[in-house]
């Protein structure tokens, strides 16, 4: 009778639980990037700058984004060894605990201090999630849909600022600069939710996912760990040339995107002049742009049999022209154009380099790994948004040099990209 149950079982049509995975991996992401946000358009707010006394101060203006950076980066790489003895679901969810303690206390403060203490929080909070978004990708699927897994979830990173951007502009306007904090806290409860009661670490532990579905995702795991160099040590990743070429491309593109979300806002009501309700709305439209280069590049990647690192070779010389042409477009129309394809151009390699990265890396490590590699890229990336701001005030406001130096960053990445494209023909 047991035979026929499991015969039954693994002839069943196979559920599609990774899906709703992916899904719950998106949300949690996006909400996170609603903190992060969140001083992106307050330091556009005249009060909130008042209120922290920072009105005019564009380096303390940047020290908000760049301490929750170096906090970020830290958390990445000191508490993944955590996450892997609590399992990707318990560490998600303490890491989103820590999330709505951070910004309802930054609804409170009371001083500039106070408030970079809560930016740190919510960097070591934040720092604690990311990796296990890769853990919960490489235990959950095969090699053959890892792009387009990781394409849903990173998502996040261009949905979130699209819908945050006017969300907070709203109620900043409507309520003030407190508020938005009290919002975010309210919505932290969401993916908290998602992941406690509707995450499992692995397939086997889930009650959503058959059979059927486990034996997919485990025999194409299987094929990937018998492909893999046997005896390989699970930390072999560290001297793998190809995967320090990874990170530092996706430091550079790290740091263009932080330099850019830090100060979009600022850039597009100050320096082109739009008003508020002008900026709310461009400032989202990169980001709009992004999502549907992330979702066609996921796509692509997952048909590409070999070599994937040409799409990163693309997105960081293409974000490289787009913010230099906006820089030095006439009228404010092409400017804010040339922004949206310059973010835009980055979604092309964003799924790429982590699924690079979880193909050659052993199954064990791929927390470690991707807590290094993105550790060490927001450590990179941490001083982008004060180091723009400080260039921002030695050049009497102008925000030339300060993008210009975003512009070298892509240049940067794309030669480690090109130079990986061209050893792995």
């Amino acid at each position: 009778m047991s035979s026929i149950a499991a015969t039954s079982a693994t002839t069943a049509r196979p559920t599609r639980a990774r899906v709703g995975l992916a899904v719950i991996l998106f949300v949690t992401l996006l909400i996170s990037y609603f903190d992060r946000v969140n001083v992106s358009v307050l330091v556009a707010d005249p009060t909130f700058l008042d209120s922290m006394g920072i009105a005019g101060q564009p380096v303390k203006m940047g020290m908000l984004m760049s301490l929750f950076l170096f906090a970020y980066g830290i958390g990445n790489i000191v508490l993944t060894p955590i996450g892997n003895w609590l399992g990707p679901r318990k560490a998600m969810a303490l890491s989103i605990l820590l999330w709505a303690v951070s910004v309802a206390l930054g609804g409170l403060a009371g001083s500039f201090g106070m408030l970079l203490a809560t930016r740190v929080l919510l960097g070591l909070g934040e720092g604690l999630h990311w990796p296990m978004q890769s853990t919960f990708v490489k235990n959950w699927f095969p090699p053959s849909e890892r792009a387009r897994a990781n394409s849903a979830w990173l998502l996040g990173i261009t949905v979130g600022p699209m819908i945050a951007i006017p969300l907070i502009t709203a109620v900043v306007a409507g309520a003030g600069w407190r508020a938005s904090f009290f919002v975010l806290v309210l919505l932290s409860l969401i993916p908290l939710t998602l992941v406690w009661f509707f995450t499992s670490d692995e397939p086997r532990g889930s009650r959503f996912a058959n059979a059927a579905e486990v034996e997919y995702i485990e025999a194409g795991l299987r094929a990937e760990q018998q492909a893999s160099t046997p005896g390989q040590s699970s930390f072999a990743f560290l001297r793998d040339m190809r995967y320090w070429l990874i990170v530092v491309a996706f430091l550079c593109s790290a740091g263009m995107f932080w330099g850019v979300l830090a100060w979009l806002p600022a850039y597009l009501k100050t320096a082109r002049g739009f008003s508020w309700a002008q900026m709310g709305s461009l400032a989202t439209l990169p980001y709009v742009a992004g999502v549907v280069t992330i979702i066609i590049a996921g796509i692509v990647a997952d048909r590409m049999q070999r070599n994937k690192a040409i799409l990163p070779v693309i997105a960081l010389f293409g974000a490289a022209a787009g913010i230099w042409a906006s820089v030095h477009a006439a009228d404010n129309t092409t400017s804010a154009l040339a922004m949206t394809a310059a973010i835009a151009s980055l979604g092309i390699g964003l799924a790429t380099y982590w699924t690079m990265m979880q193909a050659i890396v052993a199954k064990a490590s791929v927390g470690v790994a991707a807590g290094v590699m993105n550790g060490v890229a927001s450590l990179g990336s941490a001083g982008i948004p004060a180091l723009v701001g400080y260039l921002i005030a030695s050049n009497g406001g102008s925000f030339t040099a300060g993008l210009s130096f975003l512009v070298a960053l892509g240049v940067v990445g794309g030669l480690c990209m090109l130079v990986l494209f061209v050893t792995r023909r």
